[in-house]
């Protein structure tokens, strides 16, 4: 694969190639080597990373260079994929708490689906088929199955990324107090951190299990993702010139963010030491050092 073409067709930052030649593109070969010692069975990579991160480049990259250089067939599933439909979220957000509104925390994901899917495609023989779930943001609902992926097995890699994949929950102790003006305002008995969290307890836990290793992207702090994501909404206001009311103020993107606060912290103290690999990230969004379990 030219890391060129793929910087081009992506309309990646020159900047790019480095972190690739650094971090990226030497994961891609460890990654190969599994693969190899892994045998016909499919290998299912977990990806976790905050907002901003670069996940589903990170994920495409991947894809395209196991498929140039080895003649894998990789299937990049995103955990927003799975989100429940609108009306699934509303009825959510209306039976439980008012902040299950907001898509993205566990608990408004499909996880039985993401289950079913991830052992259909590891299933799938030669020529045999199966659809892959797609959500569409602009609608902020799920695609109809007729617009969902076609995959052709066999599969040799599912990579399933995601700023919550292979989350772990919190002790309850550590849900009393609101780390944020988000908690302290709206969820102020703590009903929704509590629901969010049984929910990485239970059923997300099955789904995260079907992972044979994670991959964590690890920012400089969470004040990090909040500079990325404001700067990224800087540049959509600025290409949207008048028409620009969907996109967020600077409020906006404080408010929105403080939904992920307190998995994303907790990500930050814990997954360095569980996750099989860890790329860290500098505070200028390059990647500079790969560590490995074993």
């Amino acid at each position: 694969m030219k890391l060129e073409d793929f910087i081009e067709k992506n309309q990646l930052p020159d900047a790019f190639a480095e972190s690739a030649e650094c971090c990226f593109l030497p994961y891609a070969e460890r990654l190969a080597s599994r693969l190899a010692a892994h045998g016909d069975k499919t290998y299912v990579l977990g990806i976790n990373g905050a907002q901003g991160t670069g996940k589903s480049t990170l994920a495409h990259l991947l894809r395209d260079y196991l498929k140039s250089d080895y003649d894998k067939n990789v299937v990049v599933l995103s955990i927003d994929d799975i989100y429940l439909t609108r009306d699934e979220r509303a009825a959510l957000a209306q039976n439980v708490h008012p902040l299950l509104t907001t898509r993205g925390v566990p608990g408004t994901h499909d996880v039985a689906l993401g289950i079913a899917v991830i052992k259909e495609l590891g299933a799938l023989q030669a020529g045999e088929v199966c659809k892959v779930p797609r959500f569409d943001k602009s609608c902020d609902d799920r695609c109809v199955p007729a617009e969902w992926a076609t995959v052709t097995g066999p599969v040799d890699l599912v990579i399933f990324e995601g700023w919550c994949v292979g989350s772990m929950a919190q002790y309850d102790d550590e849900l009393e107090e609101p780390i944020n003006p988000l908690e302290t305002s709206q969820d102020t008995d703590g009903r929704w951190r509590r629901y969010v969290n049984e929910q990485l307890r239970g059923d997300y836990l099955n789904l995260f299990k079907l992972i044979d290793s994670l991959l964590f992207l690890k920012v400089p702090d969470f004040q990090a993702v909040q500079r990325w994501r404001l700067e990224q909404e800087h540049k959509l206001r600025a290409s949207a010139g008048a028409d620009a009311s969907a996109v967020m103020s600077d409020e906006q993107v404080a408010e929105f963010i403080q939904h992920f606060e307190r998995i994303t912290t907790h990500n930050l103290a814990v997954l360095p030491g569980t996750a099989d690999a860890v790329i860290e990230l500098d505070d200028a969004h390059q990647a500079v050092t790969n560590t490995y379990k074993d």
